[in-house]
C-alpha cells in the first residue's frame, strides 16, 4: 500500500510572500526615514549585487537620479496616508528600466513601510514623476550630500544667425537622449527649451567638445544649419555652505534657461560657482540698493472660487523693474541671488511693504505676500511684521501669507513662533508649491494652516495622468485632515478647472481665471 505523503500547509506570511512576489520582482521595506530595512527579489538582475547591500540606505537609490526628488514626495503621501498607489518610475540601473512601485505601511505601525517593484512596458504611462526639474533637483541633491566638489554640469546652447535656435521637439528628445548616453547611467539631461540642453554625469566632469560633436552630428542629420556653444559649469563652491551652493546653483540656471551663455557669464557665472563667490560682494550690495529703492513691482493674479469662479484673494507677484547693467531682472533669478547672498529678509520685507501699499489703496481685495523660509524663521522679522500689524490691525484683514520652498527652513521651532503670530493676528497662512519637494509635507506637520497651494506640475497633468490625479487626491485628503483649504495652480483649461472641483480642491489659479495684472479697485 502506498503511503500518502502529506506536505505541511504554507503559513499565512509564506502566501503572502508569494503572492507578493507573483505580483513583483523585488520587495522593499523601510524605516521611518526611508531607508531600507528589507530587500528581496531580482536584485542581482537588475542591479548587479543582491539585496542586502541595499540595507541601510536610502530607498531613492533605488529609482534614476532624476526622479528621486519626486520618490521623496510619494514617500512623504506613504507616511501622510499609509498607501502610495502603483507608480511609474525608472530604476537606477544601467537600463534605466521601467518599473510600477506601491507601498502600504506595515501592519502594526511603527513606521514600516513595504513596497513592491513590478517591470513595466518601456513607455512610462501618467506622465513625468512629479519633483520639479529632473537636472536641477539633481545637481542640488549631489550638493547637499557633499558631492559636488568633483562635479560639473555640461551645457549646450544652439545659435543661428537671428540668436537663439530651438529645435524640433523630435530633435530636442534625440538631443536629450544623446546628452543622457554620453553622461553614462545615471546620468540626467534637460532641455531648456530655446536650443539650450543641459546634462549632468554620473560621476565626473562632462567632455564638453564630445557634446558638441555629437550634437553637430545630429544638426546635420536633420539639416539644421547653426552654431553650438559649449560650457562646462564646475560645482564646486568654495566659501559657501551646501545650501548657499544651491541657491546660487538656481540662479546659475535661471540665467541659462533665459539668456543662454552671455547671461550665465552676465550673473557672475563665467568660472562657475566658485566664480559667482568671487563676485558676490559686489552683486549684493548691488541688490541691496536695488530692494532699497523698490526697482520691482508686484503684479497681482487672481485666485477664484472654484464653485463661483468669483475672486477669493490676489498673489502679489514679484516682477523687477530692468536696470541698465543689471544681471538680474527676472522674478527666478532676483529671488535666488537674494537667497544666496543673505537678503531674502531685506526682500520679502521691501515686498510686503509694497502689497500693503497696496491693499491700502484698493477697495476690499485680499492680497497673499510670498515669504521665504529664512524670513519667516527669523525673530527679527517676525517682530518687524506683528509690530507693523499691531499698529494697523485692518490690514491683517487684507492680507494673506504663502509660505515658499524655494529656500528650506531650518529653525522649524522659530518658524512655528512666526506661523502662530500672524494666524493671531488674523491672517491665514498658505503653504506653496505643495507636492513640489518632500520639505512641503514637514511643514503640514509642524505648523497650522488655512491653505494648502498644489504644485502645478500635477495640475497639468492630472487630466490625462490618473498617477496625478491619485496624487492631488491624497493632497486633498491630508490638507482636509488638518483643516486646511486646497488651491489648484496653473489651471488653464475648463477641463482642468472642472477636474480640479470633482476632486476637492476648493480654489483655483492660473490664466483660465486671469493673468497677473494691477490690483482691482486701485
Amino acid at each position: 500500500m502506498q503511503e500518502t505523503v502529506r506536505h505541511p500547509a504554507p503559513s499565512a506570511a509564506d502566501r503572502f510572500l508569494t503572492f507578493a512576489f507573483a505580483a513583483a520582482e523585488m520587495l522593499v521595506e523601510t524605516d521611518a526615514d526611508g531607508r531600507i530595512t528589507f530587500a528581496e527579489g531580482a536584485f542581482p538582475a537588475r542591479f548587479g549585487r543582491p539585496g542586502r547591500s541595499f540595507l541601510g540606505q536610502p530607498l531613492q537609490t533605488m529609482v534614476a537620479r532624476d526622479q528621486r526628488s519626486g520618490i521623496g514626495t510619494a514617500l512623504e503621501l506613504l507616511t501622510a496616508t499609509g498607501r502610495i498607489r502603483p507608480t511609474a518610475i525608472r530604476l537606477s540601473d544601467a537600463a534605466r528600466s521601467a518599473f510600477s512601485m506601491a507601498g502600504l505601511a506595515a501592519p502594526g505601525g511603527h513606521g514600516r513601510y513595504c513596497l513592491t517593484f513590478a517591470p513595466l512596458p518601456a513607455e512610462l504611462p501618467g506622465g513625468p514623476l512629479p519633483g520639479g526639474p529632473g537636472l536641477a533637483r539633481a545637481a542640488e541633491e549631489m550638493l547637499r550630500v557633499g558631492e559636488g566638489a568633483t562635479g560639473a554640469l555640461g551645457l549646450i546652447e544652439l545659435t543661428g544667425d537671428g540668436g537663439a535656435l530651438a529645435p524640433r521637439a523630435d530633435l530636442a528628445a534625440r538631443i536629450q537622449d544623446v546628452l543622457s548616453s554620453h553622461g553614462g547611467a545615471g546620468a540626467v539631461a534637460a532641455d531648456f527649451g530655446s536650443g539650450r540642453f543641459g546634462v549632468l554625469p554620473a560621476e565626473g566632469r562632462p567632455d564638453v567638445h564630445v557634446l558638441a560633436d555629437q550634437v553637430a552630428l545630429l544638426m546635420a542629420q536633420h539639416g539644421l544649419p547653426g552654431r553650438i556653444g559649449t560650457r562646462s559649469l564646475p560645482l564646486e563652491a568654495g566659501g559657501l555652505s551646501p545650501l548657499q551652493t544651491t541657491r546660487a546653483l538656481r540662479f546659475a540656471l535661471s540665467a541659462f534657461s533665459r539668456g543662454g551663455d552671455a547671461a550665465l557669464a552676465k550673473a557672475g557665472f563665467a568660472g562657475g560657482l566658485a566664480g559667482f563667490v568671487s563676485s558676490a560682494s559686489d552683486r549684493a550690495t548691488a541688490l541691496r540698493r536695488t530692494i532699497a529703492e523698490r526697482r520691482f513691482r508686484l503684479a497681482f493674479q487672481p485666485i477664484v472660487l472654484l464653485a463661483d469662479r468669483r475672486p477669493h484673494h490676489y498673489e502679489a507677484l514679484l516682477r523687477p523693474i530692468a536696470t541698465p547693467g543689471s544681471p538680474y531682472d527676472q522674478a527666478s533669478e532676483f529671488i535666488a541671488l537674494a537667497e544666496t547672498v543673505g537678503l531674502s529678509e531685506a526682500l520679502d520685507w521691501a515686498v510686503v511693504g509694497t502689497a500693503c501699499d497696496a491693499a491700502r489703496a484698493a477697495s476690499g481685495a485680499r492680497i497673499a505676500c510670498n515669504l521665504s523660509g529664512l524670513s519667516l524663521q527669523s525673530p527679527a522679522f517676525r517682530h518687524q511684521l506683528c509690530t507693523m500689524l499691531d499698529a494697523d490691525p485692518a490690514l491683517a484683514r487684507r492680507l494673506l501669507v504663502e509660505i515658499t520652498e524655494t529656500a528650506e527652513i531650518e529653525d522649524e521651532a522659530e518658524a512655528c513662533r512666526t506661523v502662530d503670530a500672524l494666524r493671531g493676528l488674523g491672517l491665514p497662512v498658505c503653504i506653496d508649491d505643495f507636492g513640489a519637494g518632500a520639505a512641503a509635507f514637514r511643514y503640514l506637520r509642524i505648523f497650522r494652516v488655512d491653505f494648502v497651494k498644489v504644485d502645478g506640475i500635477y495640475v497639468t497633468h492630472a487630466v490625462e495622468s490618473g498617477r496625478d490625479r491619485g496624487f492631488i487626491s491624497a493632497m486633498v485628503d491630508l490638507a482636509t485632515a488638518v483643516g486646511a483649504q486646497v488651491v489648484a495652480e496653473r489651471i488653464e483649461t475648463e477641463a482642468q478647472a472642472t477636474l480640479m472641483q470633482n476632486l476637492g480642491v476648493a480654489f483655483g489659479q492660473g490664466f483660465l481665471f486671469g493673468r497677473p495684472g494691477a490690483l482691482p479697485g486701485r
